[in-house]
């Protein structure tokens, strides 16, 4: 498994996937404490992190079916939403892995009868996997078709 020390390191394995995938991506970057999501009380003006590090962030939109779109953010984590149904605090490196099981029909739909519901499992190398659990009403065609 590779490791991506930075925003950019993981943007640049996306593109390769959207390559391999056949896939348009859509980037933007947001640089600078005042910019990034997770660091709305920087402050006006404050770029930088208390470290002198200038904290970057990325949103990741791919075309296609399923629709998926990743935000890395600078702490070396993802959220990565398949159809509507967010994966929150996937690690960074992980994320090339998830795509590929996404968009290689490797994620599957598991059901649930009590509570009543399902979840969206996509595996990752070593055995893993990363479930998240939807409600029945949100299954779009891609998300029903995977059902097992």
């Amino acid at each position: 498994m590779d490791h991506f020390s930075t925003t950019e390191a993981a943007v640049t394995a996306l593109r390769a996937i959207a390559a391999e995938y056949a896939r348009e991506i859509d980037v933007t970057h947001d640089i600078g404490a005042d910019q990034t999501s997770r660091r709305s009380a920087a402050g006006v003006g404050v770029t930088t992190d208390p470290d002198g590090s200038l904290p970057h962030e990325a949103f990741v939109e791919f075309g296609g079916v399923p629709r998926v779109s990743v935000r890395l953010y600078p702490e070396d984590d993802a959220l990565i939403e398949v159809e509507g149904v967010e994966c929150p605090d996937i690690a960074r490196d992980d994320v090339p892995a998830f795509l590929r099981s996404v968009f290689g029909d490797l994620a599957y739909v598991r059901g649930r009868r009590f509570p009543p519901g399902y979840f969206l499992v996509v595996p990752l190398p070593g055995d893993r996997t990363h479930k998240e659990w939807m409600p029945m009403v949100n299954l779009s065609p891609w998300l029903s078709s995977r059902v097992r």
